[in-house]
């Protein structure tokens, strides 16, 4: 008798390891079947788009949007210029100035590029400008982001995903929150970020635009960033900044790059200001969507998220939750007190959080071309 309880309690206490084992096992399963579907999803050119759209929300919602009109046609203007040399002239390509004093740019996916109030601050004409904007439309044509999300496998279905709706809206859904944070945190790969200033110089030399451009804003932001130690804000993930420059004079002599104009009095006509030194930008600590330190808590942090409950496709329905939002506020407030945080990635953003229906027409473009020269 006592033999025949002893063994019935092994079964029963037994039983939960072996389901435990199964579920272990399940969820395992689960995620390589995901992260499979990821790697193999081919993005739609709309789908694309929609999860630059998405980026962008949350980008504006971070750091508002500068409400200047002329201000956001003419960068517009030399971005639209640029885009039609590139690979994707035909995307509907959209330029953004947010409204902060961090020196910075974002290239959401689909053709949304974004560069902050404080970046064209620091630039001092419309050569330096192009180099950034080729460098972030690079990003966009070599769909740097996609690709970067795909390789990393970072996606899961959480344990309450209910699987109705879309499986495909609910990734792409997921792809636009790791693009969030991947542009807040500069993750991209030295071979991208590499490609990204050697086409983007291309891009502005093609136009006729001084090559070394970047470079110069290079100069300008190392000096800006003179005695940190943590990276901060635009381009944090690229190799040495010296190294950079040594490698796009190498490329401007190498390939023979002749453009020369700088258009600096077109510039200063639309950008009359000039950045803040990077020790009197505000730093935000309510609300801030991007998670201060190097990057890799960030990535650690939002694997741990629990996943939110599937309710039909969630294309087009990203937002970041409160509770990622209250997260990431915590931990920049406590990287502040550590003064750790990065000024350029977790600045004060403005109110307005609307972006401007600005319109550029081919003709516009044509017209400013023209005014391209040395």
């Amino acid at each position: 008798m006592r033999a025949a309880v002893f063994i019935l309690a092994s079964l029963l206490t037994a039983a939960p390891a072996h389901a435990q084992l199964g579920g272990i096992l399940n969820k395992a399963q689960k995620a390589k079947d995901t992260a499979d579907k990821v790697a193999d999803l081919n993005i739609s050119d709309d789908e694309e788009r929609k999860l630059g759209e998405n980026v962008s929300a949350n980008l504006r919602d971070k750091f508002g949007v500068y409400q200047n009109a002329e201000v956001t046609k003419y960068v517009s203007l030399v971005g639209n210029a640029l885009a039609q040399g590139s690979s994707r002239p035909n995307l509907n390509w959209t330029f953004i100035v947010l409204d902060t004093d961090a020196v910075n740019a974002f290239a959401a996916p689909g053709g949304i590029v974004h560069v902050t109030r404080g970046l064209l601050g620091l630039a001092k004409n419309e050569a330096e400008l192009a180099g950034v904007l080729g460098h972030e439309i690079t990003h966009v044509t070599a769909k740097h982001t996609v690709r970067f999300i795909q390789k990393s496998k970072g996606i899961s279905l959480g344990s309450d995903y209910a699987g109705g709706g879309s499986t495909r809206d609910y990734i792409v859904a997921k792809m636009s929150e790791k693009a969030f944070h991947l542009l807040l945190d500069g993750a991209f790969s030295r071979e991208d970020e590499g490609e990204s200033d050697k086409v983007g110089v291309e891009l502005a030399n093609k136009l006729g635009y001084a090559p070394d451009g970047l470079a110069e804003l290079l100069k300008k932001l190392d000096a800006r960033n003179g005695g940190r130690e943590d990276r901060n804000g635009l381009f944090a993930s690229h190799p040495d900044t010296k190294d950079r420059i040594a490698k796009i004079e190498t490329q401007v002599k190498d390939e023979k790059l002749t453009g020369s104009a700088t258009v600096a009095s077109r510039y200063t006509t639309y950008v009359t200001f000039d950045a803040k030194p990077v020790t009197e930008i505000a730093v935000s600590t309510e609300g801030a969507a991007g998670l201060a330190g190097d990057g890799k808590d960030a990535k650690k942090d939002d694997e741990k998220k629990e996943e939110p409950k599937k309710k039909g496709g969630l294309l087009g329905k990203f937002t970041t939750s409160s509770s990622e939002q209250k997260q990431a506020s915590q931990t920049t407030a406590s990287a502040g007190s550590r003064g750790v945080g990065s000024p350029d990635r977790d600045a004060k953003g403005g109110p307005n959080k609307s972006a401007l229906g600005v319109k550029v027409t081919s003709s516009d473009i044509d017209a400013f071309k023209k005014g391209i020269v040395a």
